[in-house]
């Protein structure tokens, strides 16, 4: 047994005001909605971009995000259970937001504002995606106070048993693994945006987020334990669903990116 294990017997519930409960799952959803905000902000100012722009943008987002993460859940990880419960879809405060939903939900809300207020879709992106690593982590942290997305048992140095479940056992905590990895990413494109935003094409800053975050999912996820339909395949849904955003990556780095600095020089 791990001889450094943490205990987690924290209740998923923050604090109560009367009748209503709030959870920890979306004050961290909160919290990390609001740091995200602010810095996409000081970038919109910074950049001379119209601040109006994204503060109607922040609610196609804001709705993408949930309906996309929240469906994305629903379909690719347990679809027969939502499917026979469908009141159950709509109770997002319990967690299950799979972040591959997310993504899709936030591509089309942004294309549907984009084409609604007539800005080209190339304008933001990169802007944008320097915040995205900071709610990615926080939701993680609501997902570690939640005891979901759960890692393998483990016999390593460190560990949580997380004893809300009724365990007694140490696992991995791949909750706070994925919440480090995100918010290293941040920083990583932070920096890099900071010093080489006028150096780079348009949508560089997006591809580079979507290589560097699915990445890093697909090797968070070796240390998850099984989720979603594919049991009989040697990797996880996780795992399975970043393949795509990876390729599509790499297919701009390797094909258009070249093209792209050559005509910037």
């Amino acid at each position: 047994m791990s001889y450094l294990s943490f205990t987690h017997d924290i209740s998923s519930i923050a604090f109560s005001a009367g009748p209503l409960e709030v959870r920890w799952y979306g004050l961290m959803y909160a919290v990390g909605l609001a740091l995200t905000y602010l810095l996409v902000y000081k970038i919109f100012k910074k950049q001379k971009y119209k601040v109006e722009h994204l503060d109607s943008l922040a609610l196609y987002l804001f709705f993408g995000l949930v309906i996309g993460a929240r469906l994305g859940h629903v379909f690719f990880y347990n679809a027969e259970y939502f499917l026979a419960n469908p009141v159950e879809i709509l109770k997002i405060w319990k967690g299950g937001l799979a972040s591959h939903g997310g993504v899709i939900g936030v591509f089309l809300a942004y294309l549907l504002w984009s084409k609604i207020h007539k800005v080209k879709f190339i304008k933001y992106p990169d802007a944008l995606v320097i915040g995205f690593p900071i709610i990615a982590g926080f939701i993680r942290i609501g997902n570690f106070f939640n005891s979901e997305i759960l890692g393998y048992p483990t016999e390593s140095s460190w560990g949580v048993i997380f004893k809300q479940l009724g365990e007694d056992f140490p696992r991995h905590p791949v909750q706070l693994y994925s919440a480090l990895m995100n918010w290293v990413i941040g920083i990583i494109l932070y920096l890099l945006y900071k010093k080489y935003y006028k150096k780079t094409p348009p949508l560089f800053f997006m591809f580079l987020y979507m290589l560097l975050y699915f990445s890093g999912r697909f090797i968070v996820e070796f240390w998850k334990d099984l989720q979603g339909p594919i049991e009989d395949l040697p990797i996880q849904m996780g795992q399975f669903l970043s393949i795509f955003p990876i390729v599509i990556a790499l297919v701009y780095f390797v094909f258009f990116y070249p093209k792209q600095k050559a005509r910037k020089s």
